[in-house]
């Protein structure tokens, strides 16, 4: 039975588990972020704050978290996992679609930012290496933070949320490098600055070739392998070897636990279990986050900001404005409307968690003094306490700017939330076109929506309801006005096509929706996923065949008519009754497998 002194050590995990169960949804219910509650008690609670008292009184003891080592290592748990999902949302796929705006607009806000801020720290009189790494965490925004405020408010489709994300991208790839840097630098103190850079990209090409080559080897395997025994624990413990095993290998090799998570998660984004691993650890992500956010509370020095309260602010001041006044023309440069750019230069002003990591990885290197790196992190920590409130200020920016501008690039237009009952026609290609045509013409209202940039300019210049976006995003969907909408016509004919229906019939089963197939058995496929209705394109150019052919033979057109008609319908049927078969078939053969599996169990 454990001793009192053991169990004393459990107050750490109690207040962290109490600040998840109470604080965090106490502070969501004000719409304030649950990552500022998990800040704002570790700054209390942790060293800086009560934590001083802890000495001079028992019951602050019990109160205040005094194991910051066991507290560490959770966090890390936090911070590889954070990596991990963000190495999931970076597949090659989305960073393609994004490119101009990620390696273009991000890559140029991270360089000129860091550029920027370390000539600064060098004035200030900072060492080389010092003000690099410096300008580099301060470039770097909150992710987290940014990406709940706006996912709250429903506009990770908006302009903005686009933007912001694309951006908020180029600095969660740039995370990678700037590890590698520190620890780079800090292994070779006695060189220059210049070697320690060389250093850090030999080193990240080397570690990530190897890394990237085994996953793809080992990756695929185990979780299939996992997933064919159809134990949702072997799943999740899969995935938890990928995440932790790869971080672990990195941090043998010399790097760190969280970059070599990122690579797995990037590794991970190309397969078909991306979602399920996401859905697998999301609740835990949530949780390891808010003791990685405590953890980076406990390290503010309330004392510093109490000693230096001008000094803070005055870092406070020149950090939003300098990277305000960089990143706004920047966004304007890249075809972003002024309004979009001051919204999305002030929510990405304020500093982000990897400063605390970078920062604090650097002053174990004895890279930066450990009086420095307290006033800087006191500084990032003032500015994400205070990012809600800007966020306020800069939509109010927002829109007033927005109420004074002429007009907008079609491209960054929203669809219209008026709750009109509409038809939604996905893609606007050969086949939409033709579709949106036919509305026009029996004056039924729609709304049309496609990736292609230029060609949603010139259809709107046309004047037809068309818009940019990708309708398998649920929140997309849902501002294309899908809950009131009449039916979904979806015409493209890519693999998204799948995406597409599944999203359309998550939030709206009792919807009609007509997809566009391949050939039958792309058909047949759809009404897997409950279609309303499908066109093979294989056997409709067969019936248009067949129905030239009879007109020409001299049948008469009437009889034409309904035999093709009858013919459509009754492979429509075949279609959706071996749809059916197959499913249940399916199923039979599952049930079966599960029974042979329980029979052959007593008999071992």
């Amino acid at each position: 039975m454990a001793g009192s002194a053991e169990i004393f050590v459990f107050k750490d995990a109690l207040i962290i588990l109490g600040t998840a169960a109470v604080v965090a949804p106490v502070v969501h219910r004000l719409k304030i972020s649950p990552i500022l509650g998990f800040l704002v008690v570790g700054a209390l609670l942790g060293p800086y704050g009560l934590g001083q008292l802890a000495d001079y009184s028992r019951a602050i003891d019990w109160l205040t978290v005094t194991g910051e080592k066991q507290i560490a290592f959770i966090a890390d748990l936090g911070i590889v996992f954070l990596l991990f999902f963000i190495g999931m949302e970076l597949s090659m796929r989305r960073l393609i679609t994004m490119r101009r705006l990620v390696f273009g607009l991000g890559g140029l806000q991270v360089s000129l930012t860091a550029i920027a801020i370390s000539l600064g720290a060098l004035w200030l009189g900072q060492p080389p290496a010092a003000a690099l790494i410096i300008g580099a965490c301060l470039a770097l925004s909150s992710t987290a933070i940014v990406m709940e405020l706006l996912s709250g408010q429903r506009r990770m489709m908006s302009t903005t949320g686009r933007t912001s994300f694309a951006i908020l991208l180029a600095q969660d790839l740039a995370v990678v490098p700037l590890l590698f840097l520190i620890s780079a630098l800090g292994g070779n103190s006695e060189g220059s600055v210049v070697q320690g850079v060389v250093i850090a990209l030999v080193e990240a090409v080397v570690a990530v070739g190897v890394i990237a080559v085994v996953g793809r080897v080992v990756l695929k395997p185990l979780f299939r392998l996992a997933a064919g025994t159809d134990n949702p624990e072997f799943f999740m413990a899969a995935t938890l070897l990928i995440a932790v095993g790869s971080g672990v290998i990195a941090s043998v090799a010399g790097l760190s636990m969280a970059l070599g998570a990122f690579i797995a998660g990037l590794l991970l984004a190309e397969t078909e279990y991306r979602r399920a691993v996401e859905a697998m650890i999301d609740p835990f992500r949530g949780l390891l986050l808010g003791v990685f956010f405590f953890s980076v509370g406990m390290h503010i020095d309330l004392g510093f900001i109490w000693r230096e309260p001008l000094l803070v602010a005055g870092g406070f001041l020149a950090m939003m404005v300098a990277k305000t006044i960089l990143l706004a023309p920047l966004c304007r440069l890249f075809g972003i409307p002024w309004s979009t750019s001051m919204e999305t230069s002030l929510l990405l002003a304020p500093g982000g968690e990897f400063a605390f990591i970078g920062i604090g990885l650097a002053t174990q290197f004895r890279l930066i003094d450990s009086g420095v790196a307290a006033g800087v992190l006191a500084v990032v920590s003032l500015t994400m306490g205070t990012l809600p409130f800007i966020a306020l200020a800069a939509r109010h920016i927002h829109k007033r700017l927005d109420a004074e501008a002429p007009s907008r690039p079609s491209s960054t237009l929203l669809p219209p939330d008026d709750h009109t009952k509409r038809v939604i026609v996905v893609g606007h290609g050969r086949v939409g076109q033709l579709v949106c045509d036919l509305l026009d013409k029996h004056e039924i209202a729609y709304l049309a929506t496609d990736k292609d940039v230029a060609l949603v300019e010139r259809w709107r210049n046309l004047g037809r309801p068309i818009y940019y976006g990708d309708a398998s995003n649920p929140i997309y969907l849902q501002r294309c006005g899908i809950d009131e909408a009449a039916g979904v016509i979806v015409t493209i004919d890519t693999a998204v096509v799948d995406d597409v229906v599944r999203a359309v019939r998550a939030r709206r089963p009792d919807v009609m929706i007509v997809a566009r197939a391949h050939d039958a058995q792309h058909a047949r496929h759809l009404y897997t996923l409950d279609v309303t209705d499908t066109v093979p394109e294989t056997i409709e150019a067969s019936l248009q065949l067949a129905e030239s052919a009879l007109v020409g033979l001299g049948v008469p057109m009437g009889l034409v008519i309904a035999s093709i008609h009858e013919r459509r319908e009754t492979v429509r049927r075949e279609l959706q009754a071996a749809a059916g078969t197959a499913s249940l078939l399916t199923e039979q053969i599952r049930q079966a497998r599960q029974t042979a599996q329980r029979d052959r169990k007593p008999r071992s």
